[in-house]
């Protein structure tokens, strides 16, 4: 099982959405490292959810992947903000994963993640890192986890 950090904005759809839905296909990734990363996700990798562009932006709760290499739909809709008219259906250019919600925690803070990893331990705290999507250590995430008061028990993958 791997560990990954997924960024949304809160108004676009936030932590408290992927509670009601409970399942929500991860879509509208448009970089490309992050794409790739999305493709190596297998079922059971445990998400941190990051709220971006927040005040104050920082981890909000966890996901696990509940299904991997899917294609995204937006990128053949014209209407849609993330439409890309060079994929095609029979050539798509962008897959994507569905995220199970797995809980909520108080949010700790991207000045709480500075000043506990340095930019090595957690490219989150790099300046200008803008990936929605990245993988975390496997040292890293224990210690995630104790930010938020939870253990590896607290966590239920497939």
């Amino acid at each position: 099982m791997a560990d990954w950090l997924v960024k949304s904005e809160p108004t676009d759809y936030g932590i408290e959405d992927l509670a009601r839905d409970r399942l929500q296909l991860w879509d509208g990734v448009r970089n490309y490292q992050a794409r790739n990363y999305l493709r190596a996700m297998v079922e059971g990798d445990r998400l941190f959810f990051y709220h971006s562009n927040a005040k104050p932006p920082g981890l909000v709760g966890l996901a696990r992947v509940s299904q991997t290499n899917l294609i995204d739909p937006t990128q053949f809709d014209p209407q849609s903000k993330y439409y890309d008219p060079k994929a095609t259906p029979d050539c798509p250019r962008w897959y994507t994963v569905e995220l199970a919600f797995e809980r909520q925690f108080p949010l700790i803070s991207l000045e709480t993640l500075k000043a506990q990893f340095t930019p090595e331990e957690l490219p989150l705290v790099r300046r200008g890192n803008r990936l929605s999507v990245m993988p975390i250590g496997e040292a890293i995430a224990p210690r995630l986890l104790a930010l938020a008061g939870l253990g590896a028990q607290d966590f239920s993958p497939l």
